[in-house]
């Protein structure tokens, strides 16, 4: 057991530890949460410099606390937690604001793009140019943006953050420009084969035309048939290096006919 104050030292210890391995006030977004034990919750933050990180907020369902009315999706933060383990202890949070609540559609494709972020990003992987990203979306979905626009942005952006960076300017075996009025087959592992070339049939995704590329390389979504041609790609794309994950909002999205 020891003497008192042998326990007493090797608390405090314990204490200095715990205190060096604190992070403090990170930038954060809510991705997702939800109950734990009586009066807690478990919190899926998206930090800017540890990306994915789960925390353990105490206390967060009583009435009266400090972090009830904090841990919101969409909404900016700085964070405060420590601990290595599977779950670690969020010690505080400070709402950044001017982010207005997102309503509507616009609230149905933030919780697309949250839970696209919970499924397909590692815990503990930083992707700081992804978390820009992403709270430059949040904020065009909250003002003037079309939705639709905005999810592709995304979407192109998660891809080529995680590895996966479209080719869009050039032929995949010939490396000669996209043509805008040629149809091209899209290979994941090369890029845009044309239709009336052989090869690669047996691995590509999505059929689009030469316009539709060149409009995603300007992300630009204005025209209706790239706006229709960019979504499948991009979405096939998301399925074909991260196997398929399961998505309630895009199911919910797909019922209203929105996007």
């Amino acid at each position: 057991m020891g003497t008192p104050e042998a326990r007493e030292s090797s608390g405090v210890r314990a204490a200095a530890h715990d205190e060096r391995r604190r992070e403090l006030n990170r930038p954060a977004f809510v991705l997702h949460s939800y109950p734990w034990k009586e009066t807690s919750l478990v919190v899926e933050l998206f930090t800017r410099s540890h990306g994915r990180v789960p925390v353990i907020a105490k206390g967060a369902r009583r009435p009266h606390s400090p972090t009830r009315g904090l841990l919101m999706a969409f909404q900016p933060l700085l964070v405060t937690w420590s601990g290595k383990g599977e779950l670690r202890l969020l010690h505080g949070a400070e709402w950044q604001g001017g982010v207005p609540q997102l309503t509507g559609v616009s609230l149905l494709c933030g919780f697309y793009v949250n839970e696209l972020l919970v499924k397909v990003l590692a815990r503990d992987d930083p992707h700081e140019r992804l978390f820009d990203t992403y709270a430059t979306a949040i904020r065009e979905l909250a003002g003037p943006v079309a939705p639709a626009a905005v999810l592709r942005r995304f979407e192109k952006s998660l891809l080529t953050e995680l590895g996966y960076a479209l080719e869009l300017g050039f032929e995949a075996q010939t490396r000669v420009p996209v043509a805008a009025e040629r149809r091209y087959r899209y290979a994941p592992e090369l890029g845009p084969v044309p239709v009336d070339s052989h090869g690669a049939q047996d691995h590509e995704i999505e059929t689009v035309h030469g316009r539709t590329l060149l409009d995603i390389a300007r992300d630009d979504y204005s025209d209706a048939i790239t706006a229709a041609e960019s979504k499948r790609l991009l979405r096939a794309l998301i399925h074909h290096h991260f196997g398929q994950p399961e998505l309630n909002t895009r199911q919910l999205i797909k019922d209203l006919q929105q996007l």
